[in-house]
């Protein structure tokens, strides 16, 4: 279904460099999963028949956009956040269509993640008897995007050019690939079989865009699910779980994470290796996010961080059968409180905190602060752009 949508128009535009002059990167290349998409998914249910699905109602968009745009959250993402920071406007959708009012703005960059969307294939999923609502893997966004440079930038060379000044954003990926697998009841211990999988599928990504010639890849690691709304909705009541007493979470779960997030830092370091002259960033979000777990009031997450804003109710207001947005959910009156949105996403607010603790704090490795100064980041308070 994604594949045969019509999205080269759209790159036609994409490094038509508009650089801004304190701008440490002109255009931003997005990779990923819901954590990440700014419409691809909304774009593709909308060129189906399939139902639309629920985070493109309200409430979800309520706080910045005042409106759905196809993110799953109340409003922006750490994206939205890095391209403010590099006085960016918004990064659209690869495959928004030709009607919207950000196609004529592509020239800082281009978002192919789409929510759902796992690093693996799906065949590897479905020979495991896991079904994947969404065909738009890793290697299918990365198809994509090859797709589009012969458009783009007919000479090789140029491409390289071009590629190599822009920031590319590799997900978050790879949490969906587990996400999936668990909520259809598979057990830790055989989707901890995965990770290896996974990991290689990620390397052989920024491999791969590194040949195109990217000089800079930030790749994030996964979060603590055992944090998770939803997770912990699961296992209610389970006499197998065992909880953190100092932030309520899933101990297990949140090991699992750890062991994905290893895995991945020590292929990286062998790039770094290799490619000494590329800047190859790991991202921490999971101990970005730990700070709010462990803190929430610090953080202005006066209701909790457990607890989602937007759900069925239950005791973390999460409900597999009830979505944020169905009509029998209910929202919060101040999501900014609250870290959890939907009970599987994160607020603006939780999101806010993370893109901090990653560009311009000490989340890093290396420090993203040291390649890119934050005295040149526009650190200003709303987005330019609107949708």
């Amino acid at each position: 279904m994604a594949n045969s949508l019509t999205f080269f128009p759209i790159l036609m535009l994409l490094f038509t460099c508009n650089v801004y002059t304190n701008a440490c990167y002109p255009s931003i290349i997005s990779f990923g999963d819901s954590l990440a998409d700014t419409g691809n998914l909304k774009e593709m249910a909308s060129k189906s028949n399939v139902q639309p699905p629920h985070f493109l109602f309200p409430p979800y968009g309520e706080t910045f956009f005042n409106k759905p745009t196809g993110r799953c959250s109340n409003g922006r993402l750490i994206i939205d956040f890095v391209a403010e920071s590099l006085g960016l406007p918004l990064i659209p959708p690869s495959l928004g269509s030709e009607t919207n009012v950000y196609v004529t703005e592509l020239g800082e960059g281009v978002n192919f993640a789409v929510a759902g969307a796992t690093a693996l294939d799906s065949s590897f999923h479905e020979a495991r008897g896991v079904g994947i609502p969404t065909n738009a893997s890793l290697g299918v966004q990365l198809g994509w995007f090859k797709d589009s440079l012969s458009s783009i930038c007919p000479a090789v060379s140029d491409c390289k050019q071009l590629i190599g000044q822009s920031l590319v954003l590799m997900g978050e990926i790879g949490g969906n690939d587990y996400n999936h697998a668990l909520i259809a009841g598979k057990s830790i211990d055989e989707v901890e079989t995965y990770v290896p999988f996974v990991i290689n599928t990620i390397i052989s990504a920024v491999n791969e865009l590194i040949e195109l010639g990217a000089q800079t890849l930030v790749i994030p690691g996964n979060l603590p699910i055992g944090c998770s709304a939803a997770y912990l909705t699961i296992f209610y009541g389970s006499d197998n779980v065992q909880y953190d007493n100092s932030t309520g979470c899933i101990i297990t779960l949140n090991k699992f994470a750890e062991y994905h997030n290893e895995l991945l830092q020590r292929k990286l370091q062998q790039i770094r290796e290799l490619h000494p002259e590329v800047n190859i960033i790991y991202a921490d979000y999971y101990n970005a996010a730990m700070q709010f777990f462990r803190s929430p009031n610090k953080f202005g997450f006066t209701n909790g961080a457990l607890k989602a804003c937007c759900g069925g109710g239950g005791p973390f207001n999460y409900n597999p059968s009830i979505h944020c947005a169905d009509s029998s959910s209910t929202s919060c009156a101040q999501p900014e409180t609250y870290v959890n949105w939907d009970g599987l996403h994160l607020t603006e607010a939780a999101y806010k905190v993370i893109f901090k603790s990653i560009y311009e704090g000490s989340y890093t490795t290396p420090q993203f602060n040291t390649l890119c100064p934050s005295s040149t980041l526009q650190g200003r308070g709303g987005l330019s752009s609107s949708i």
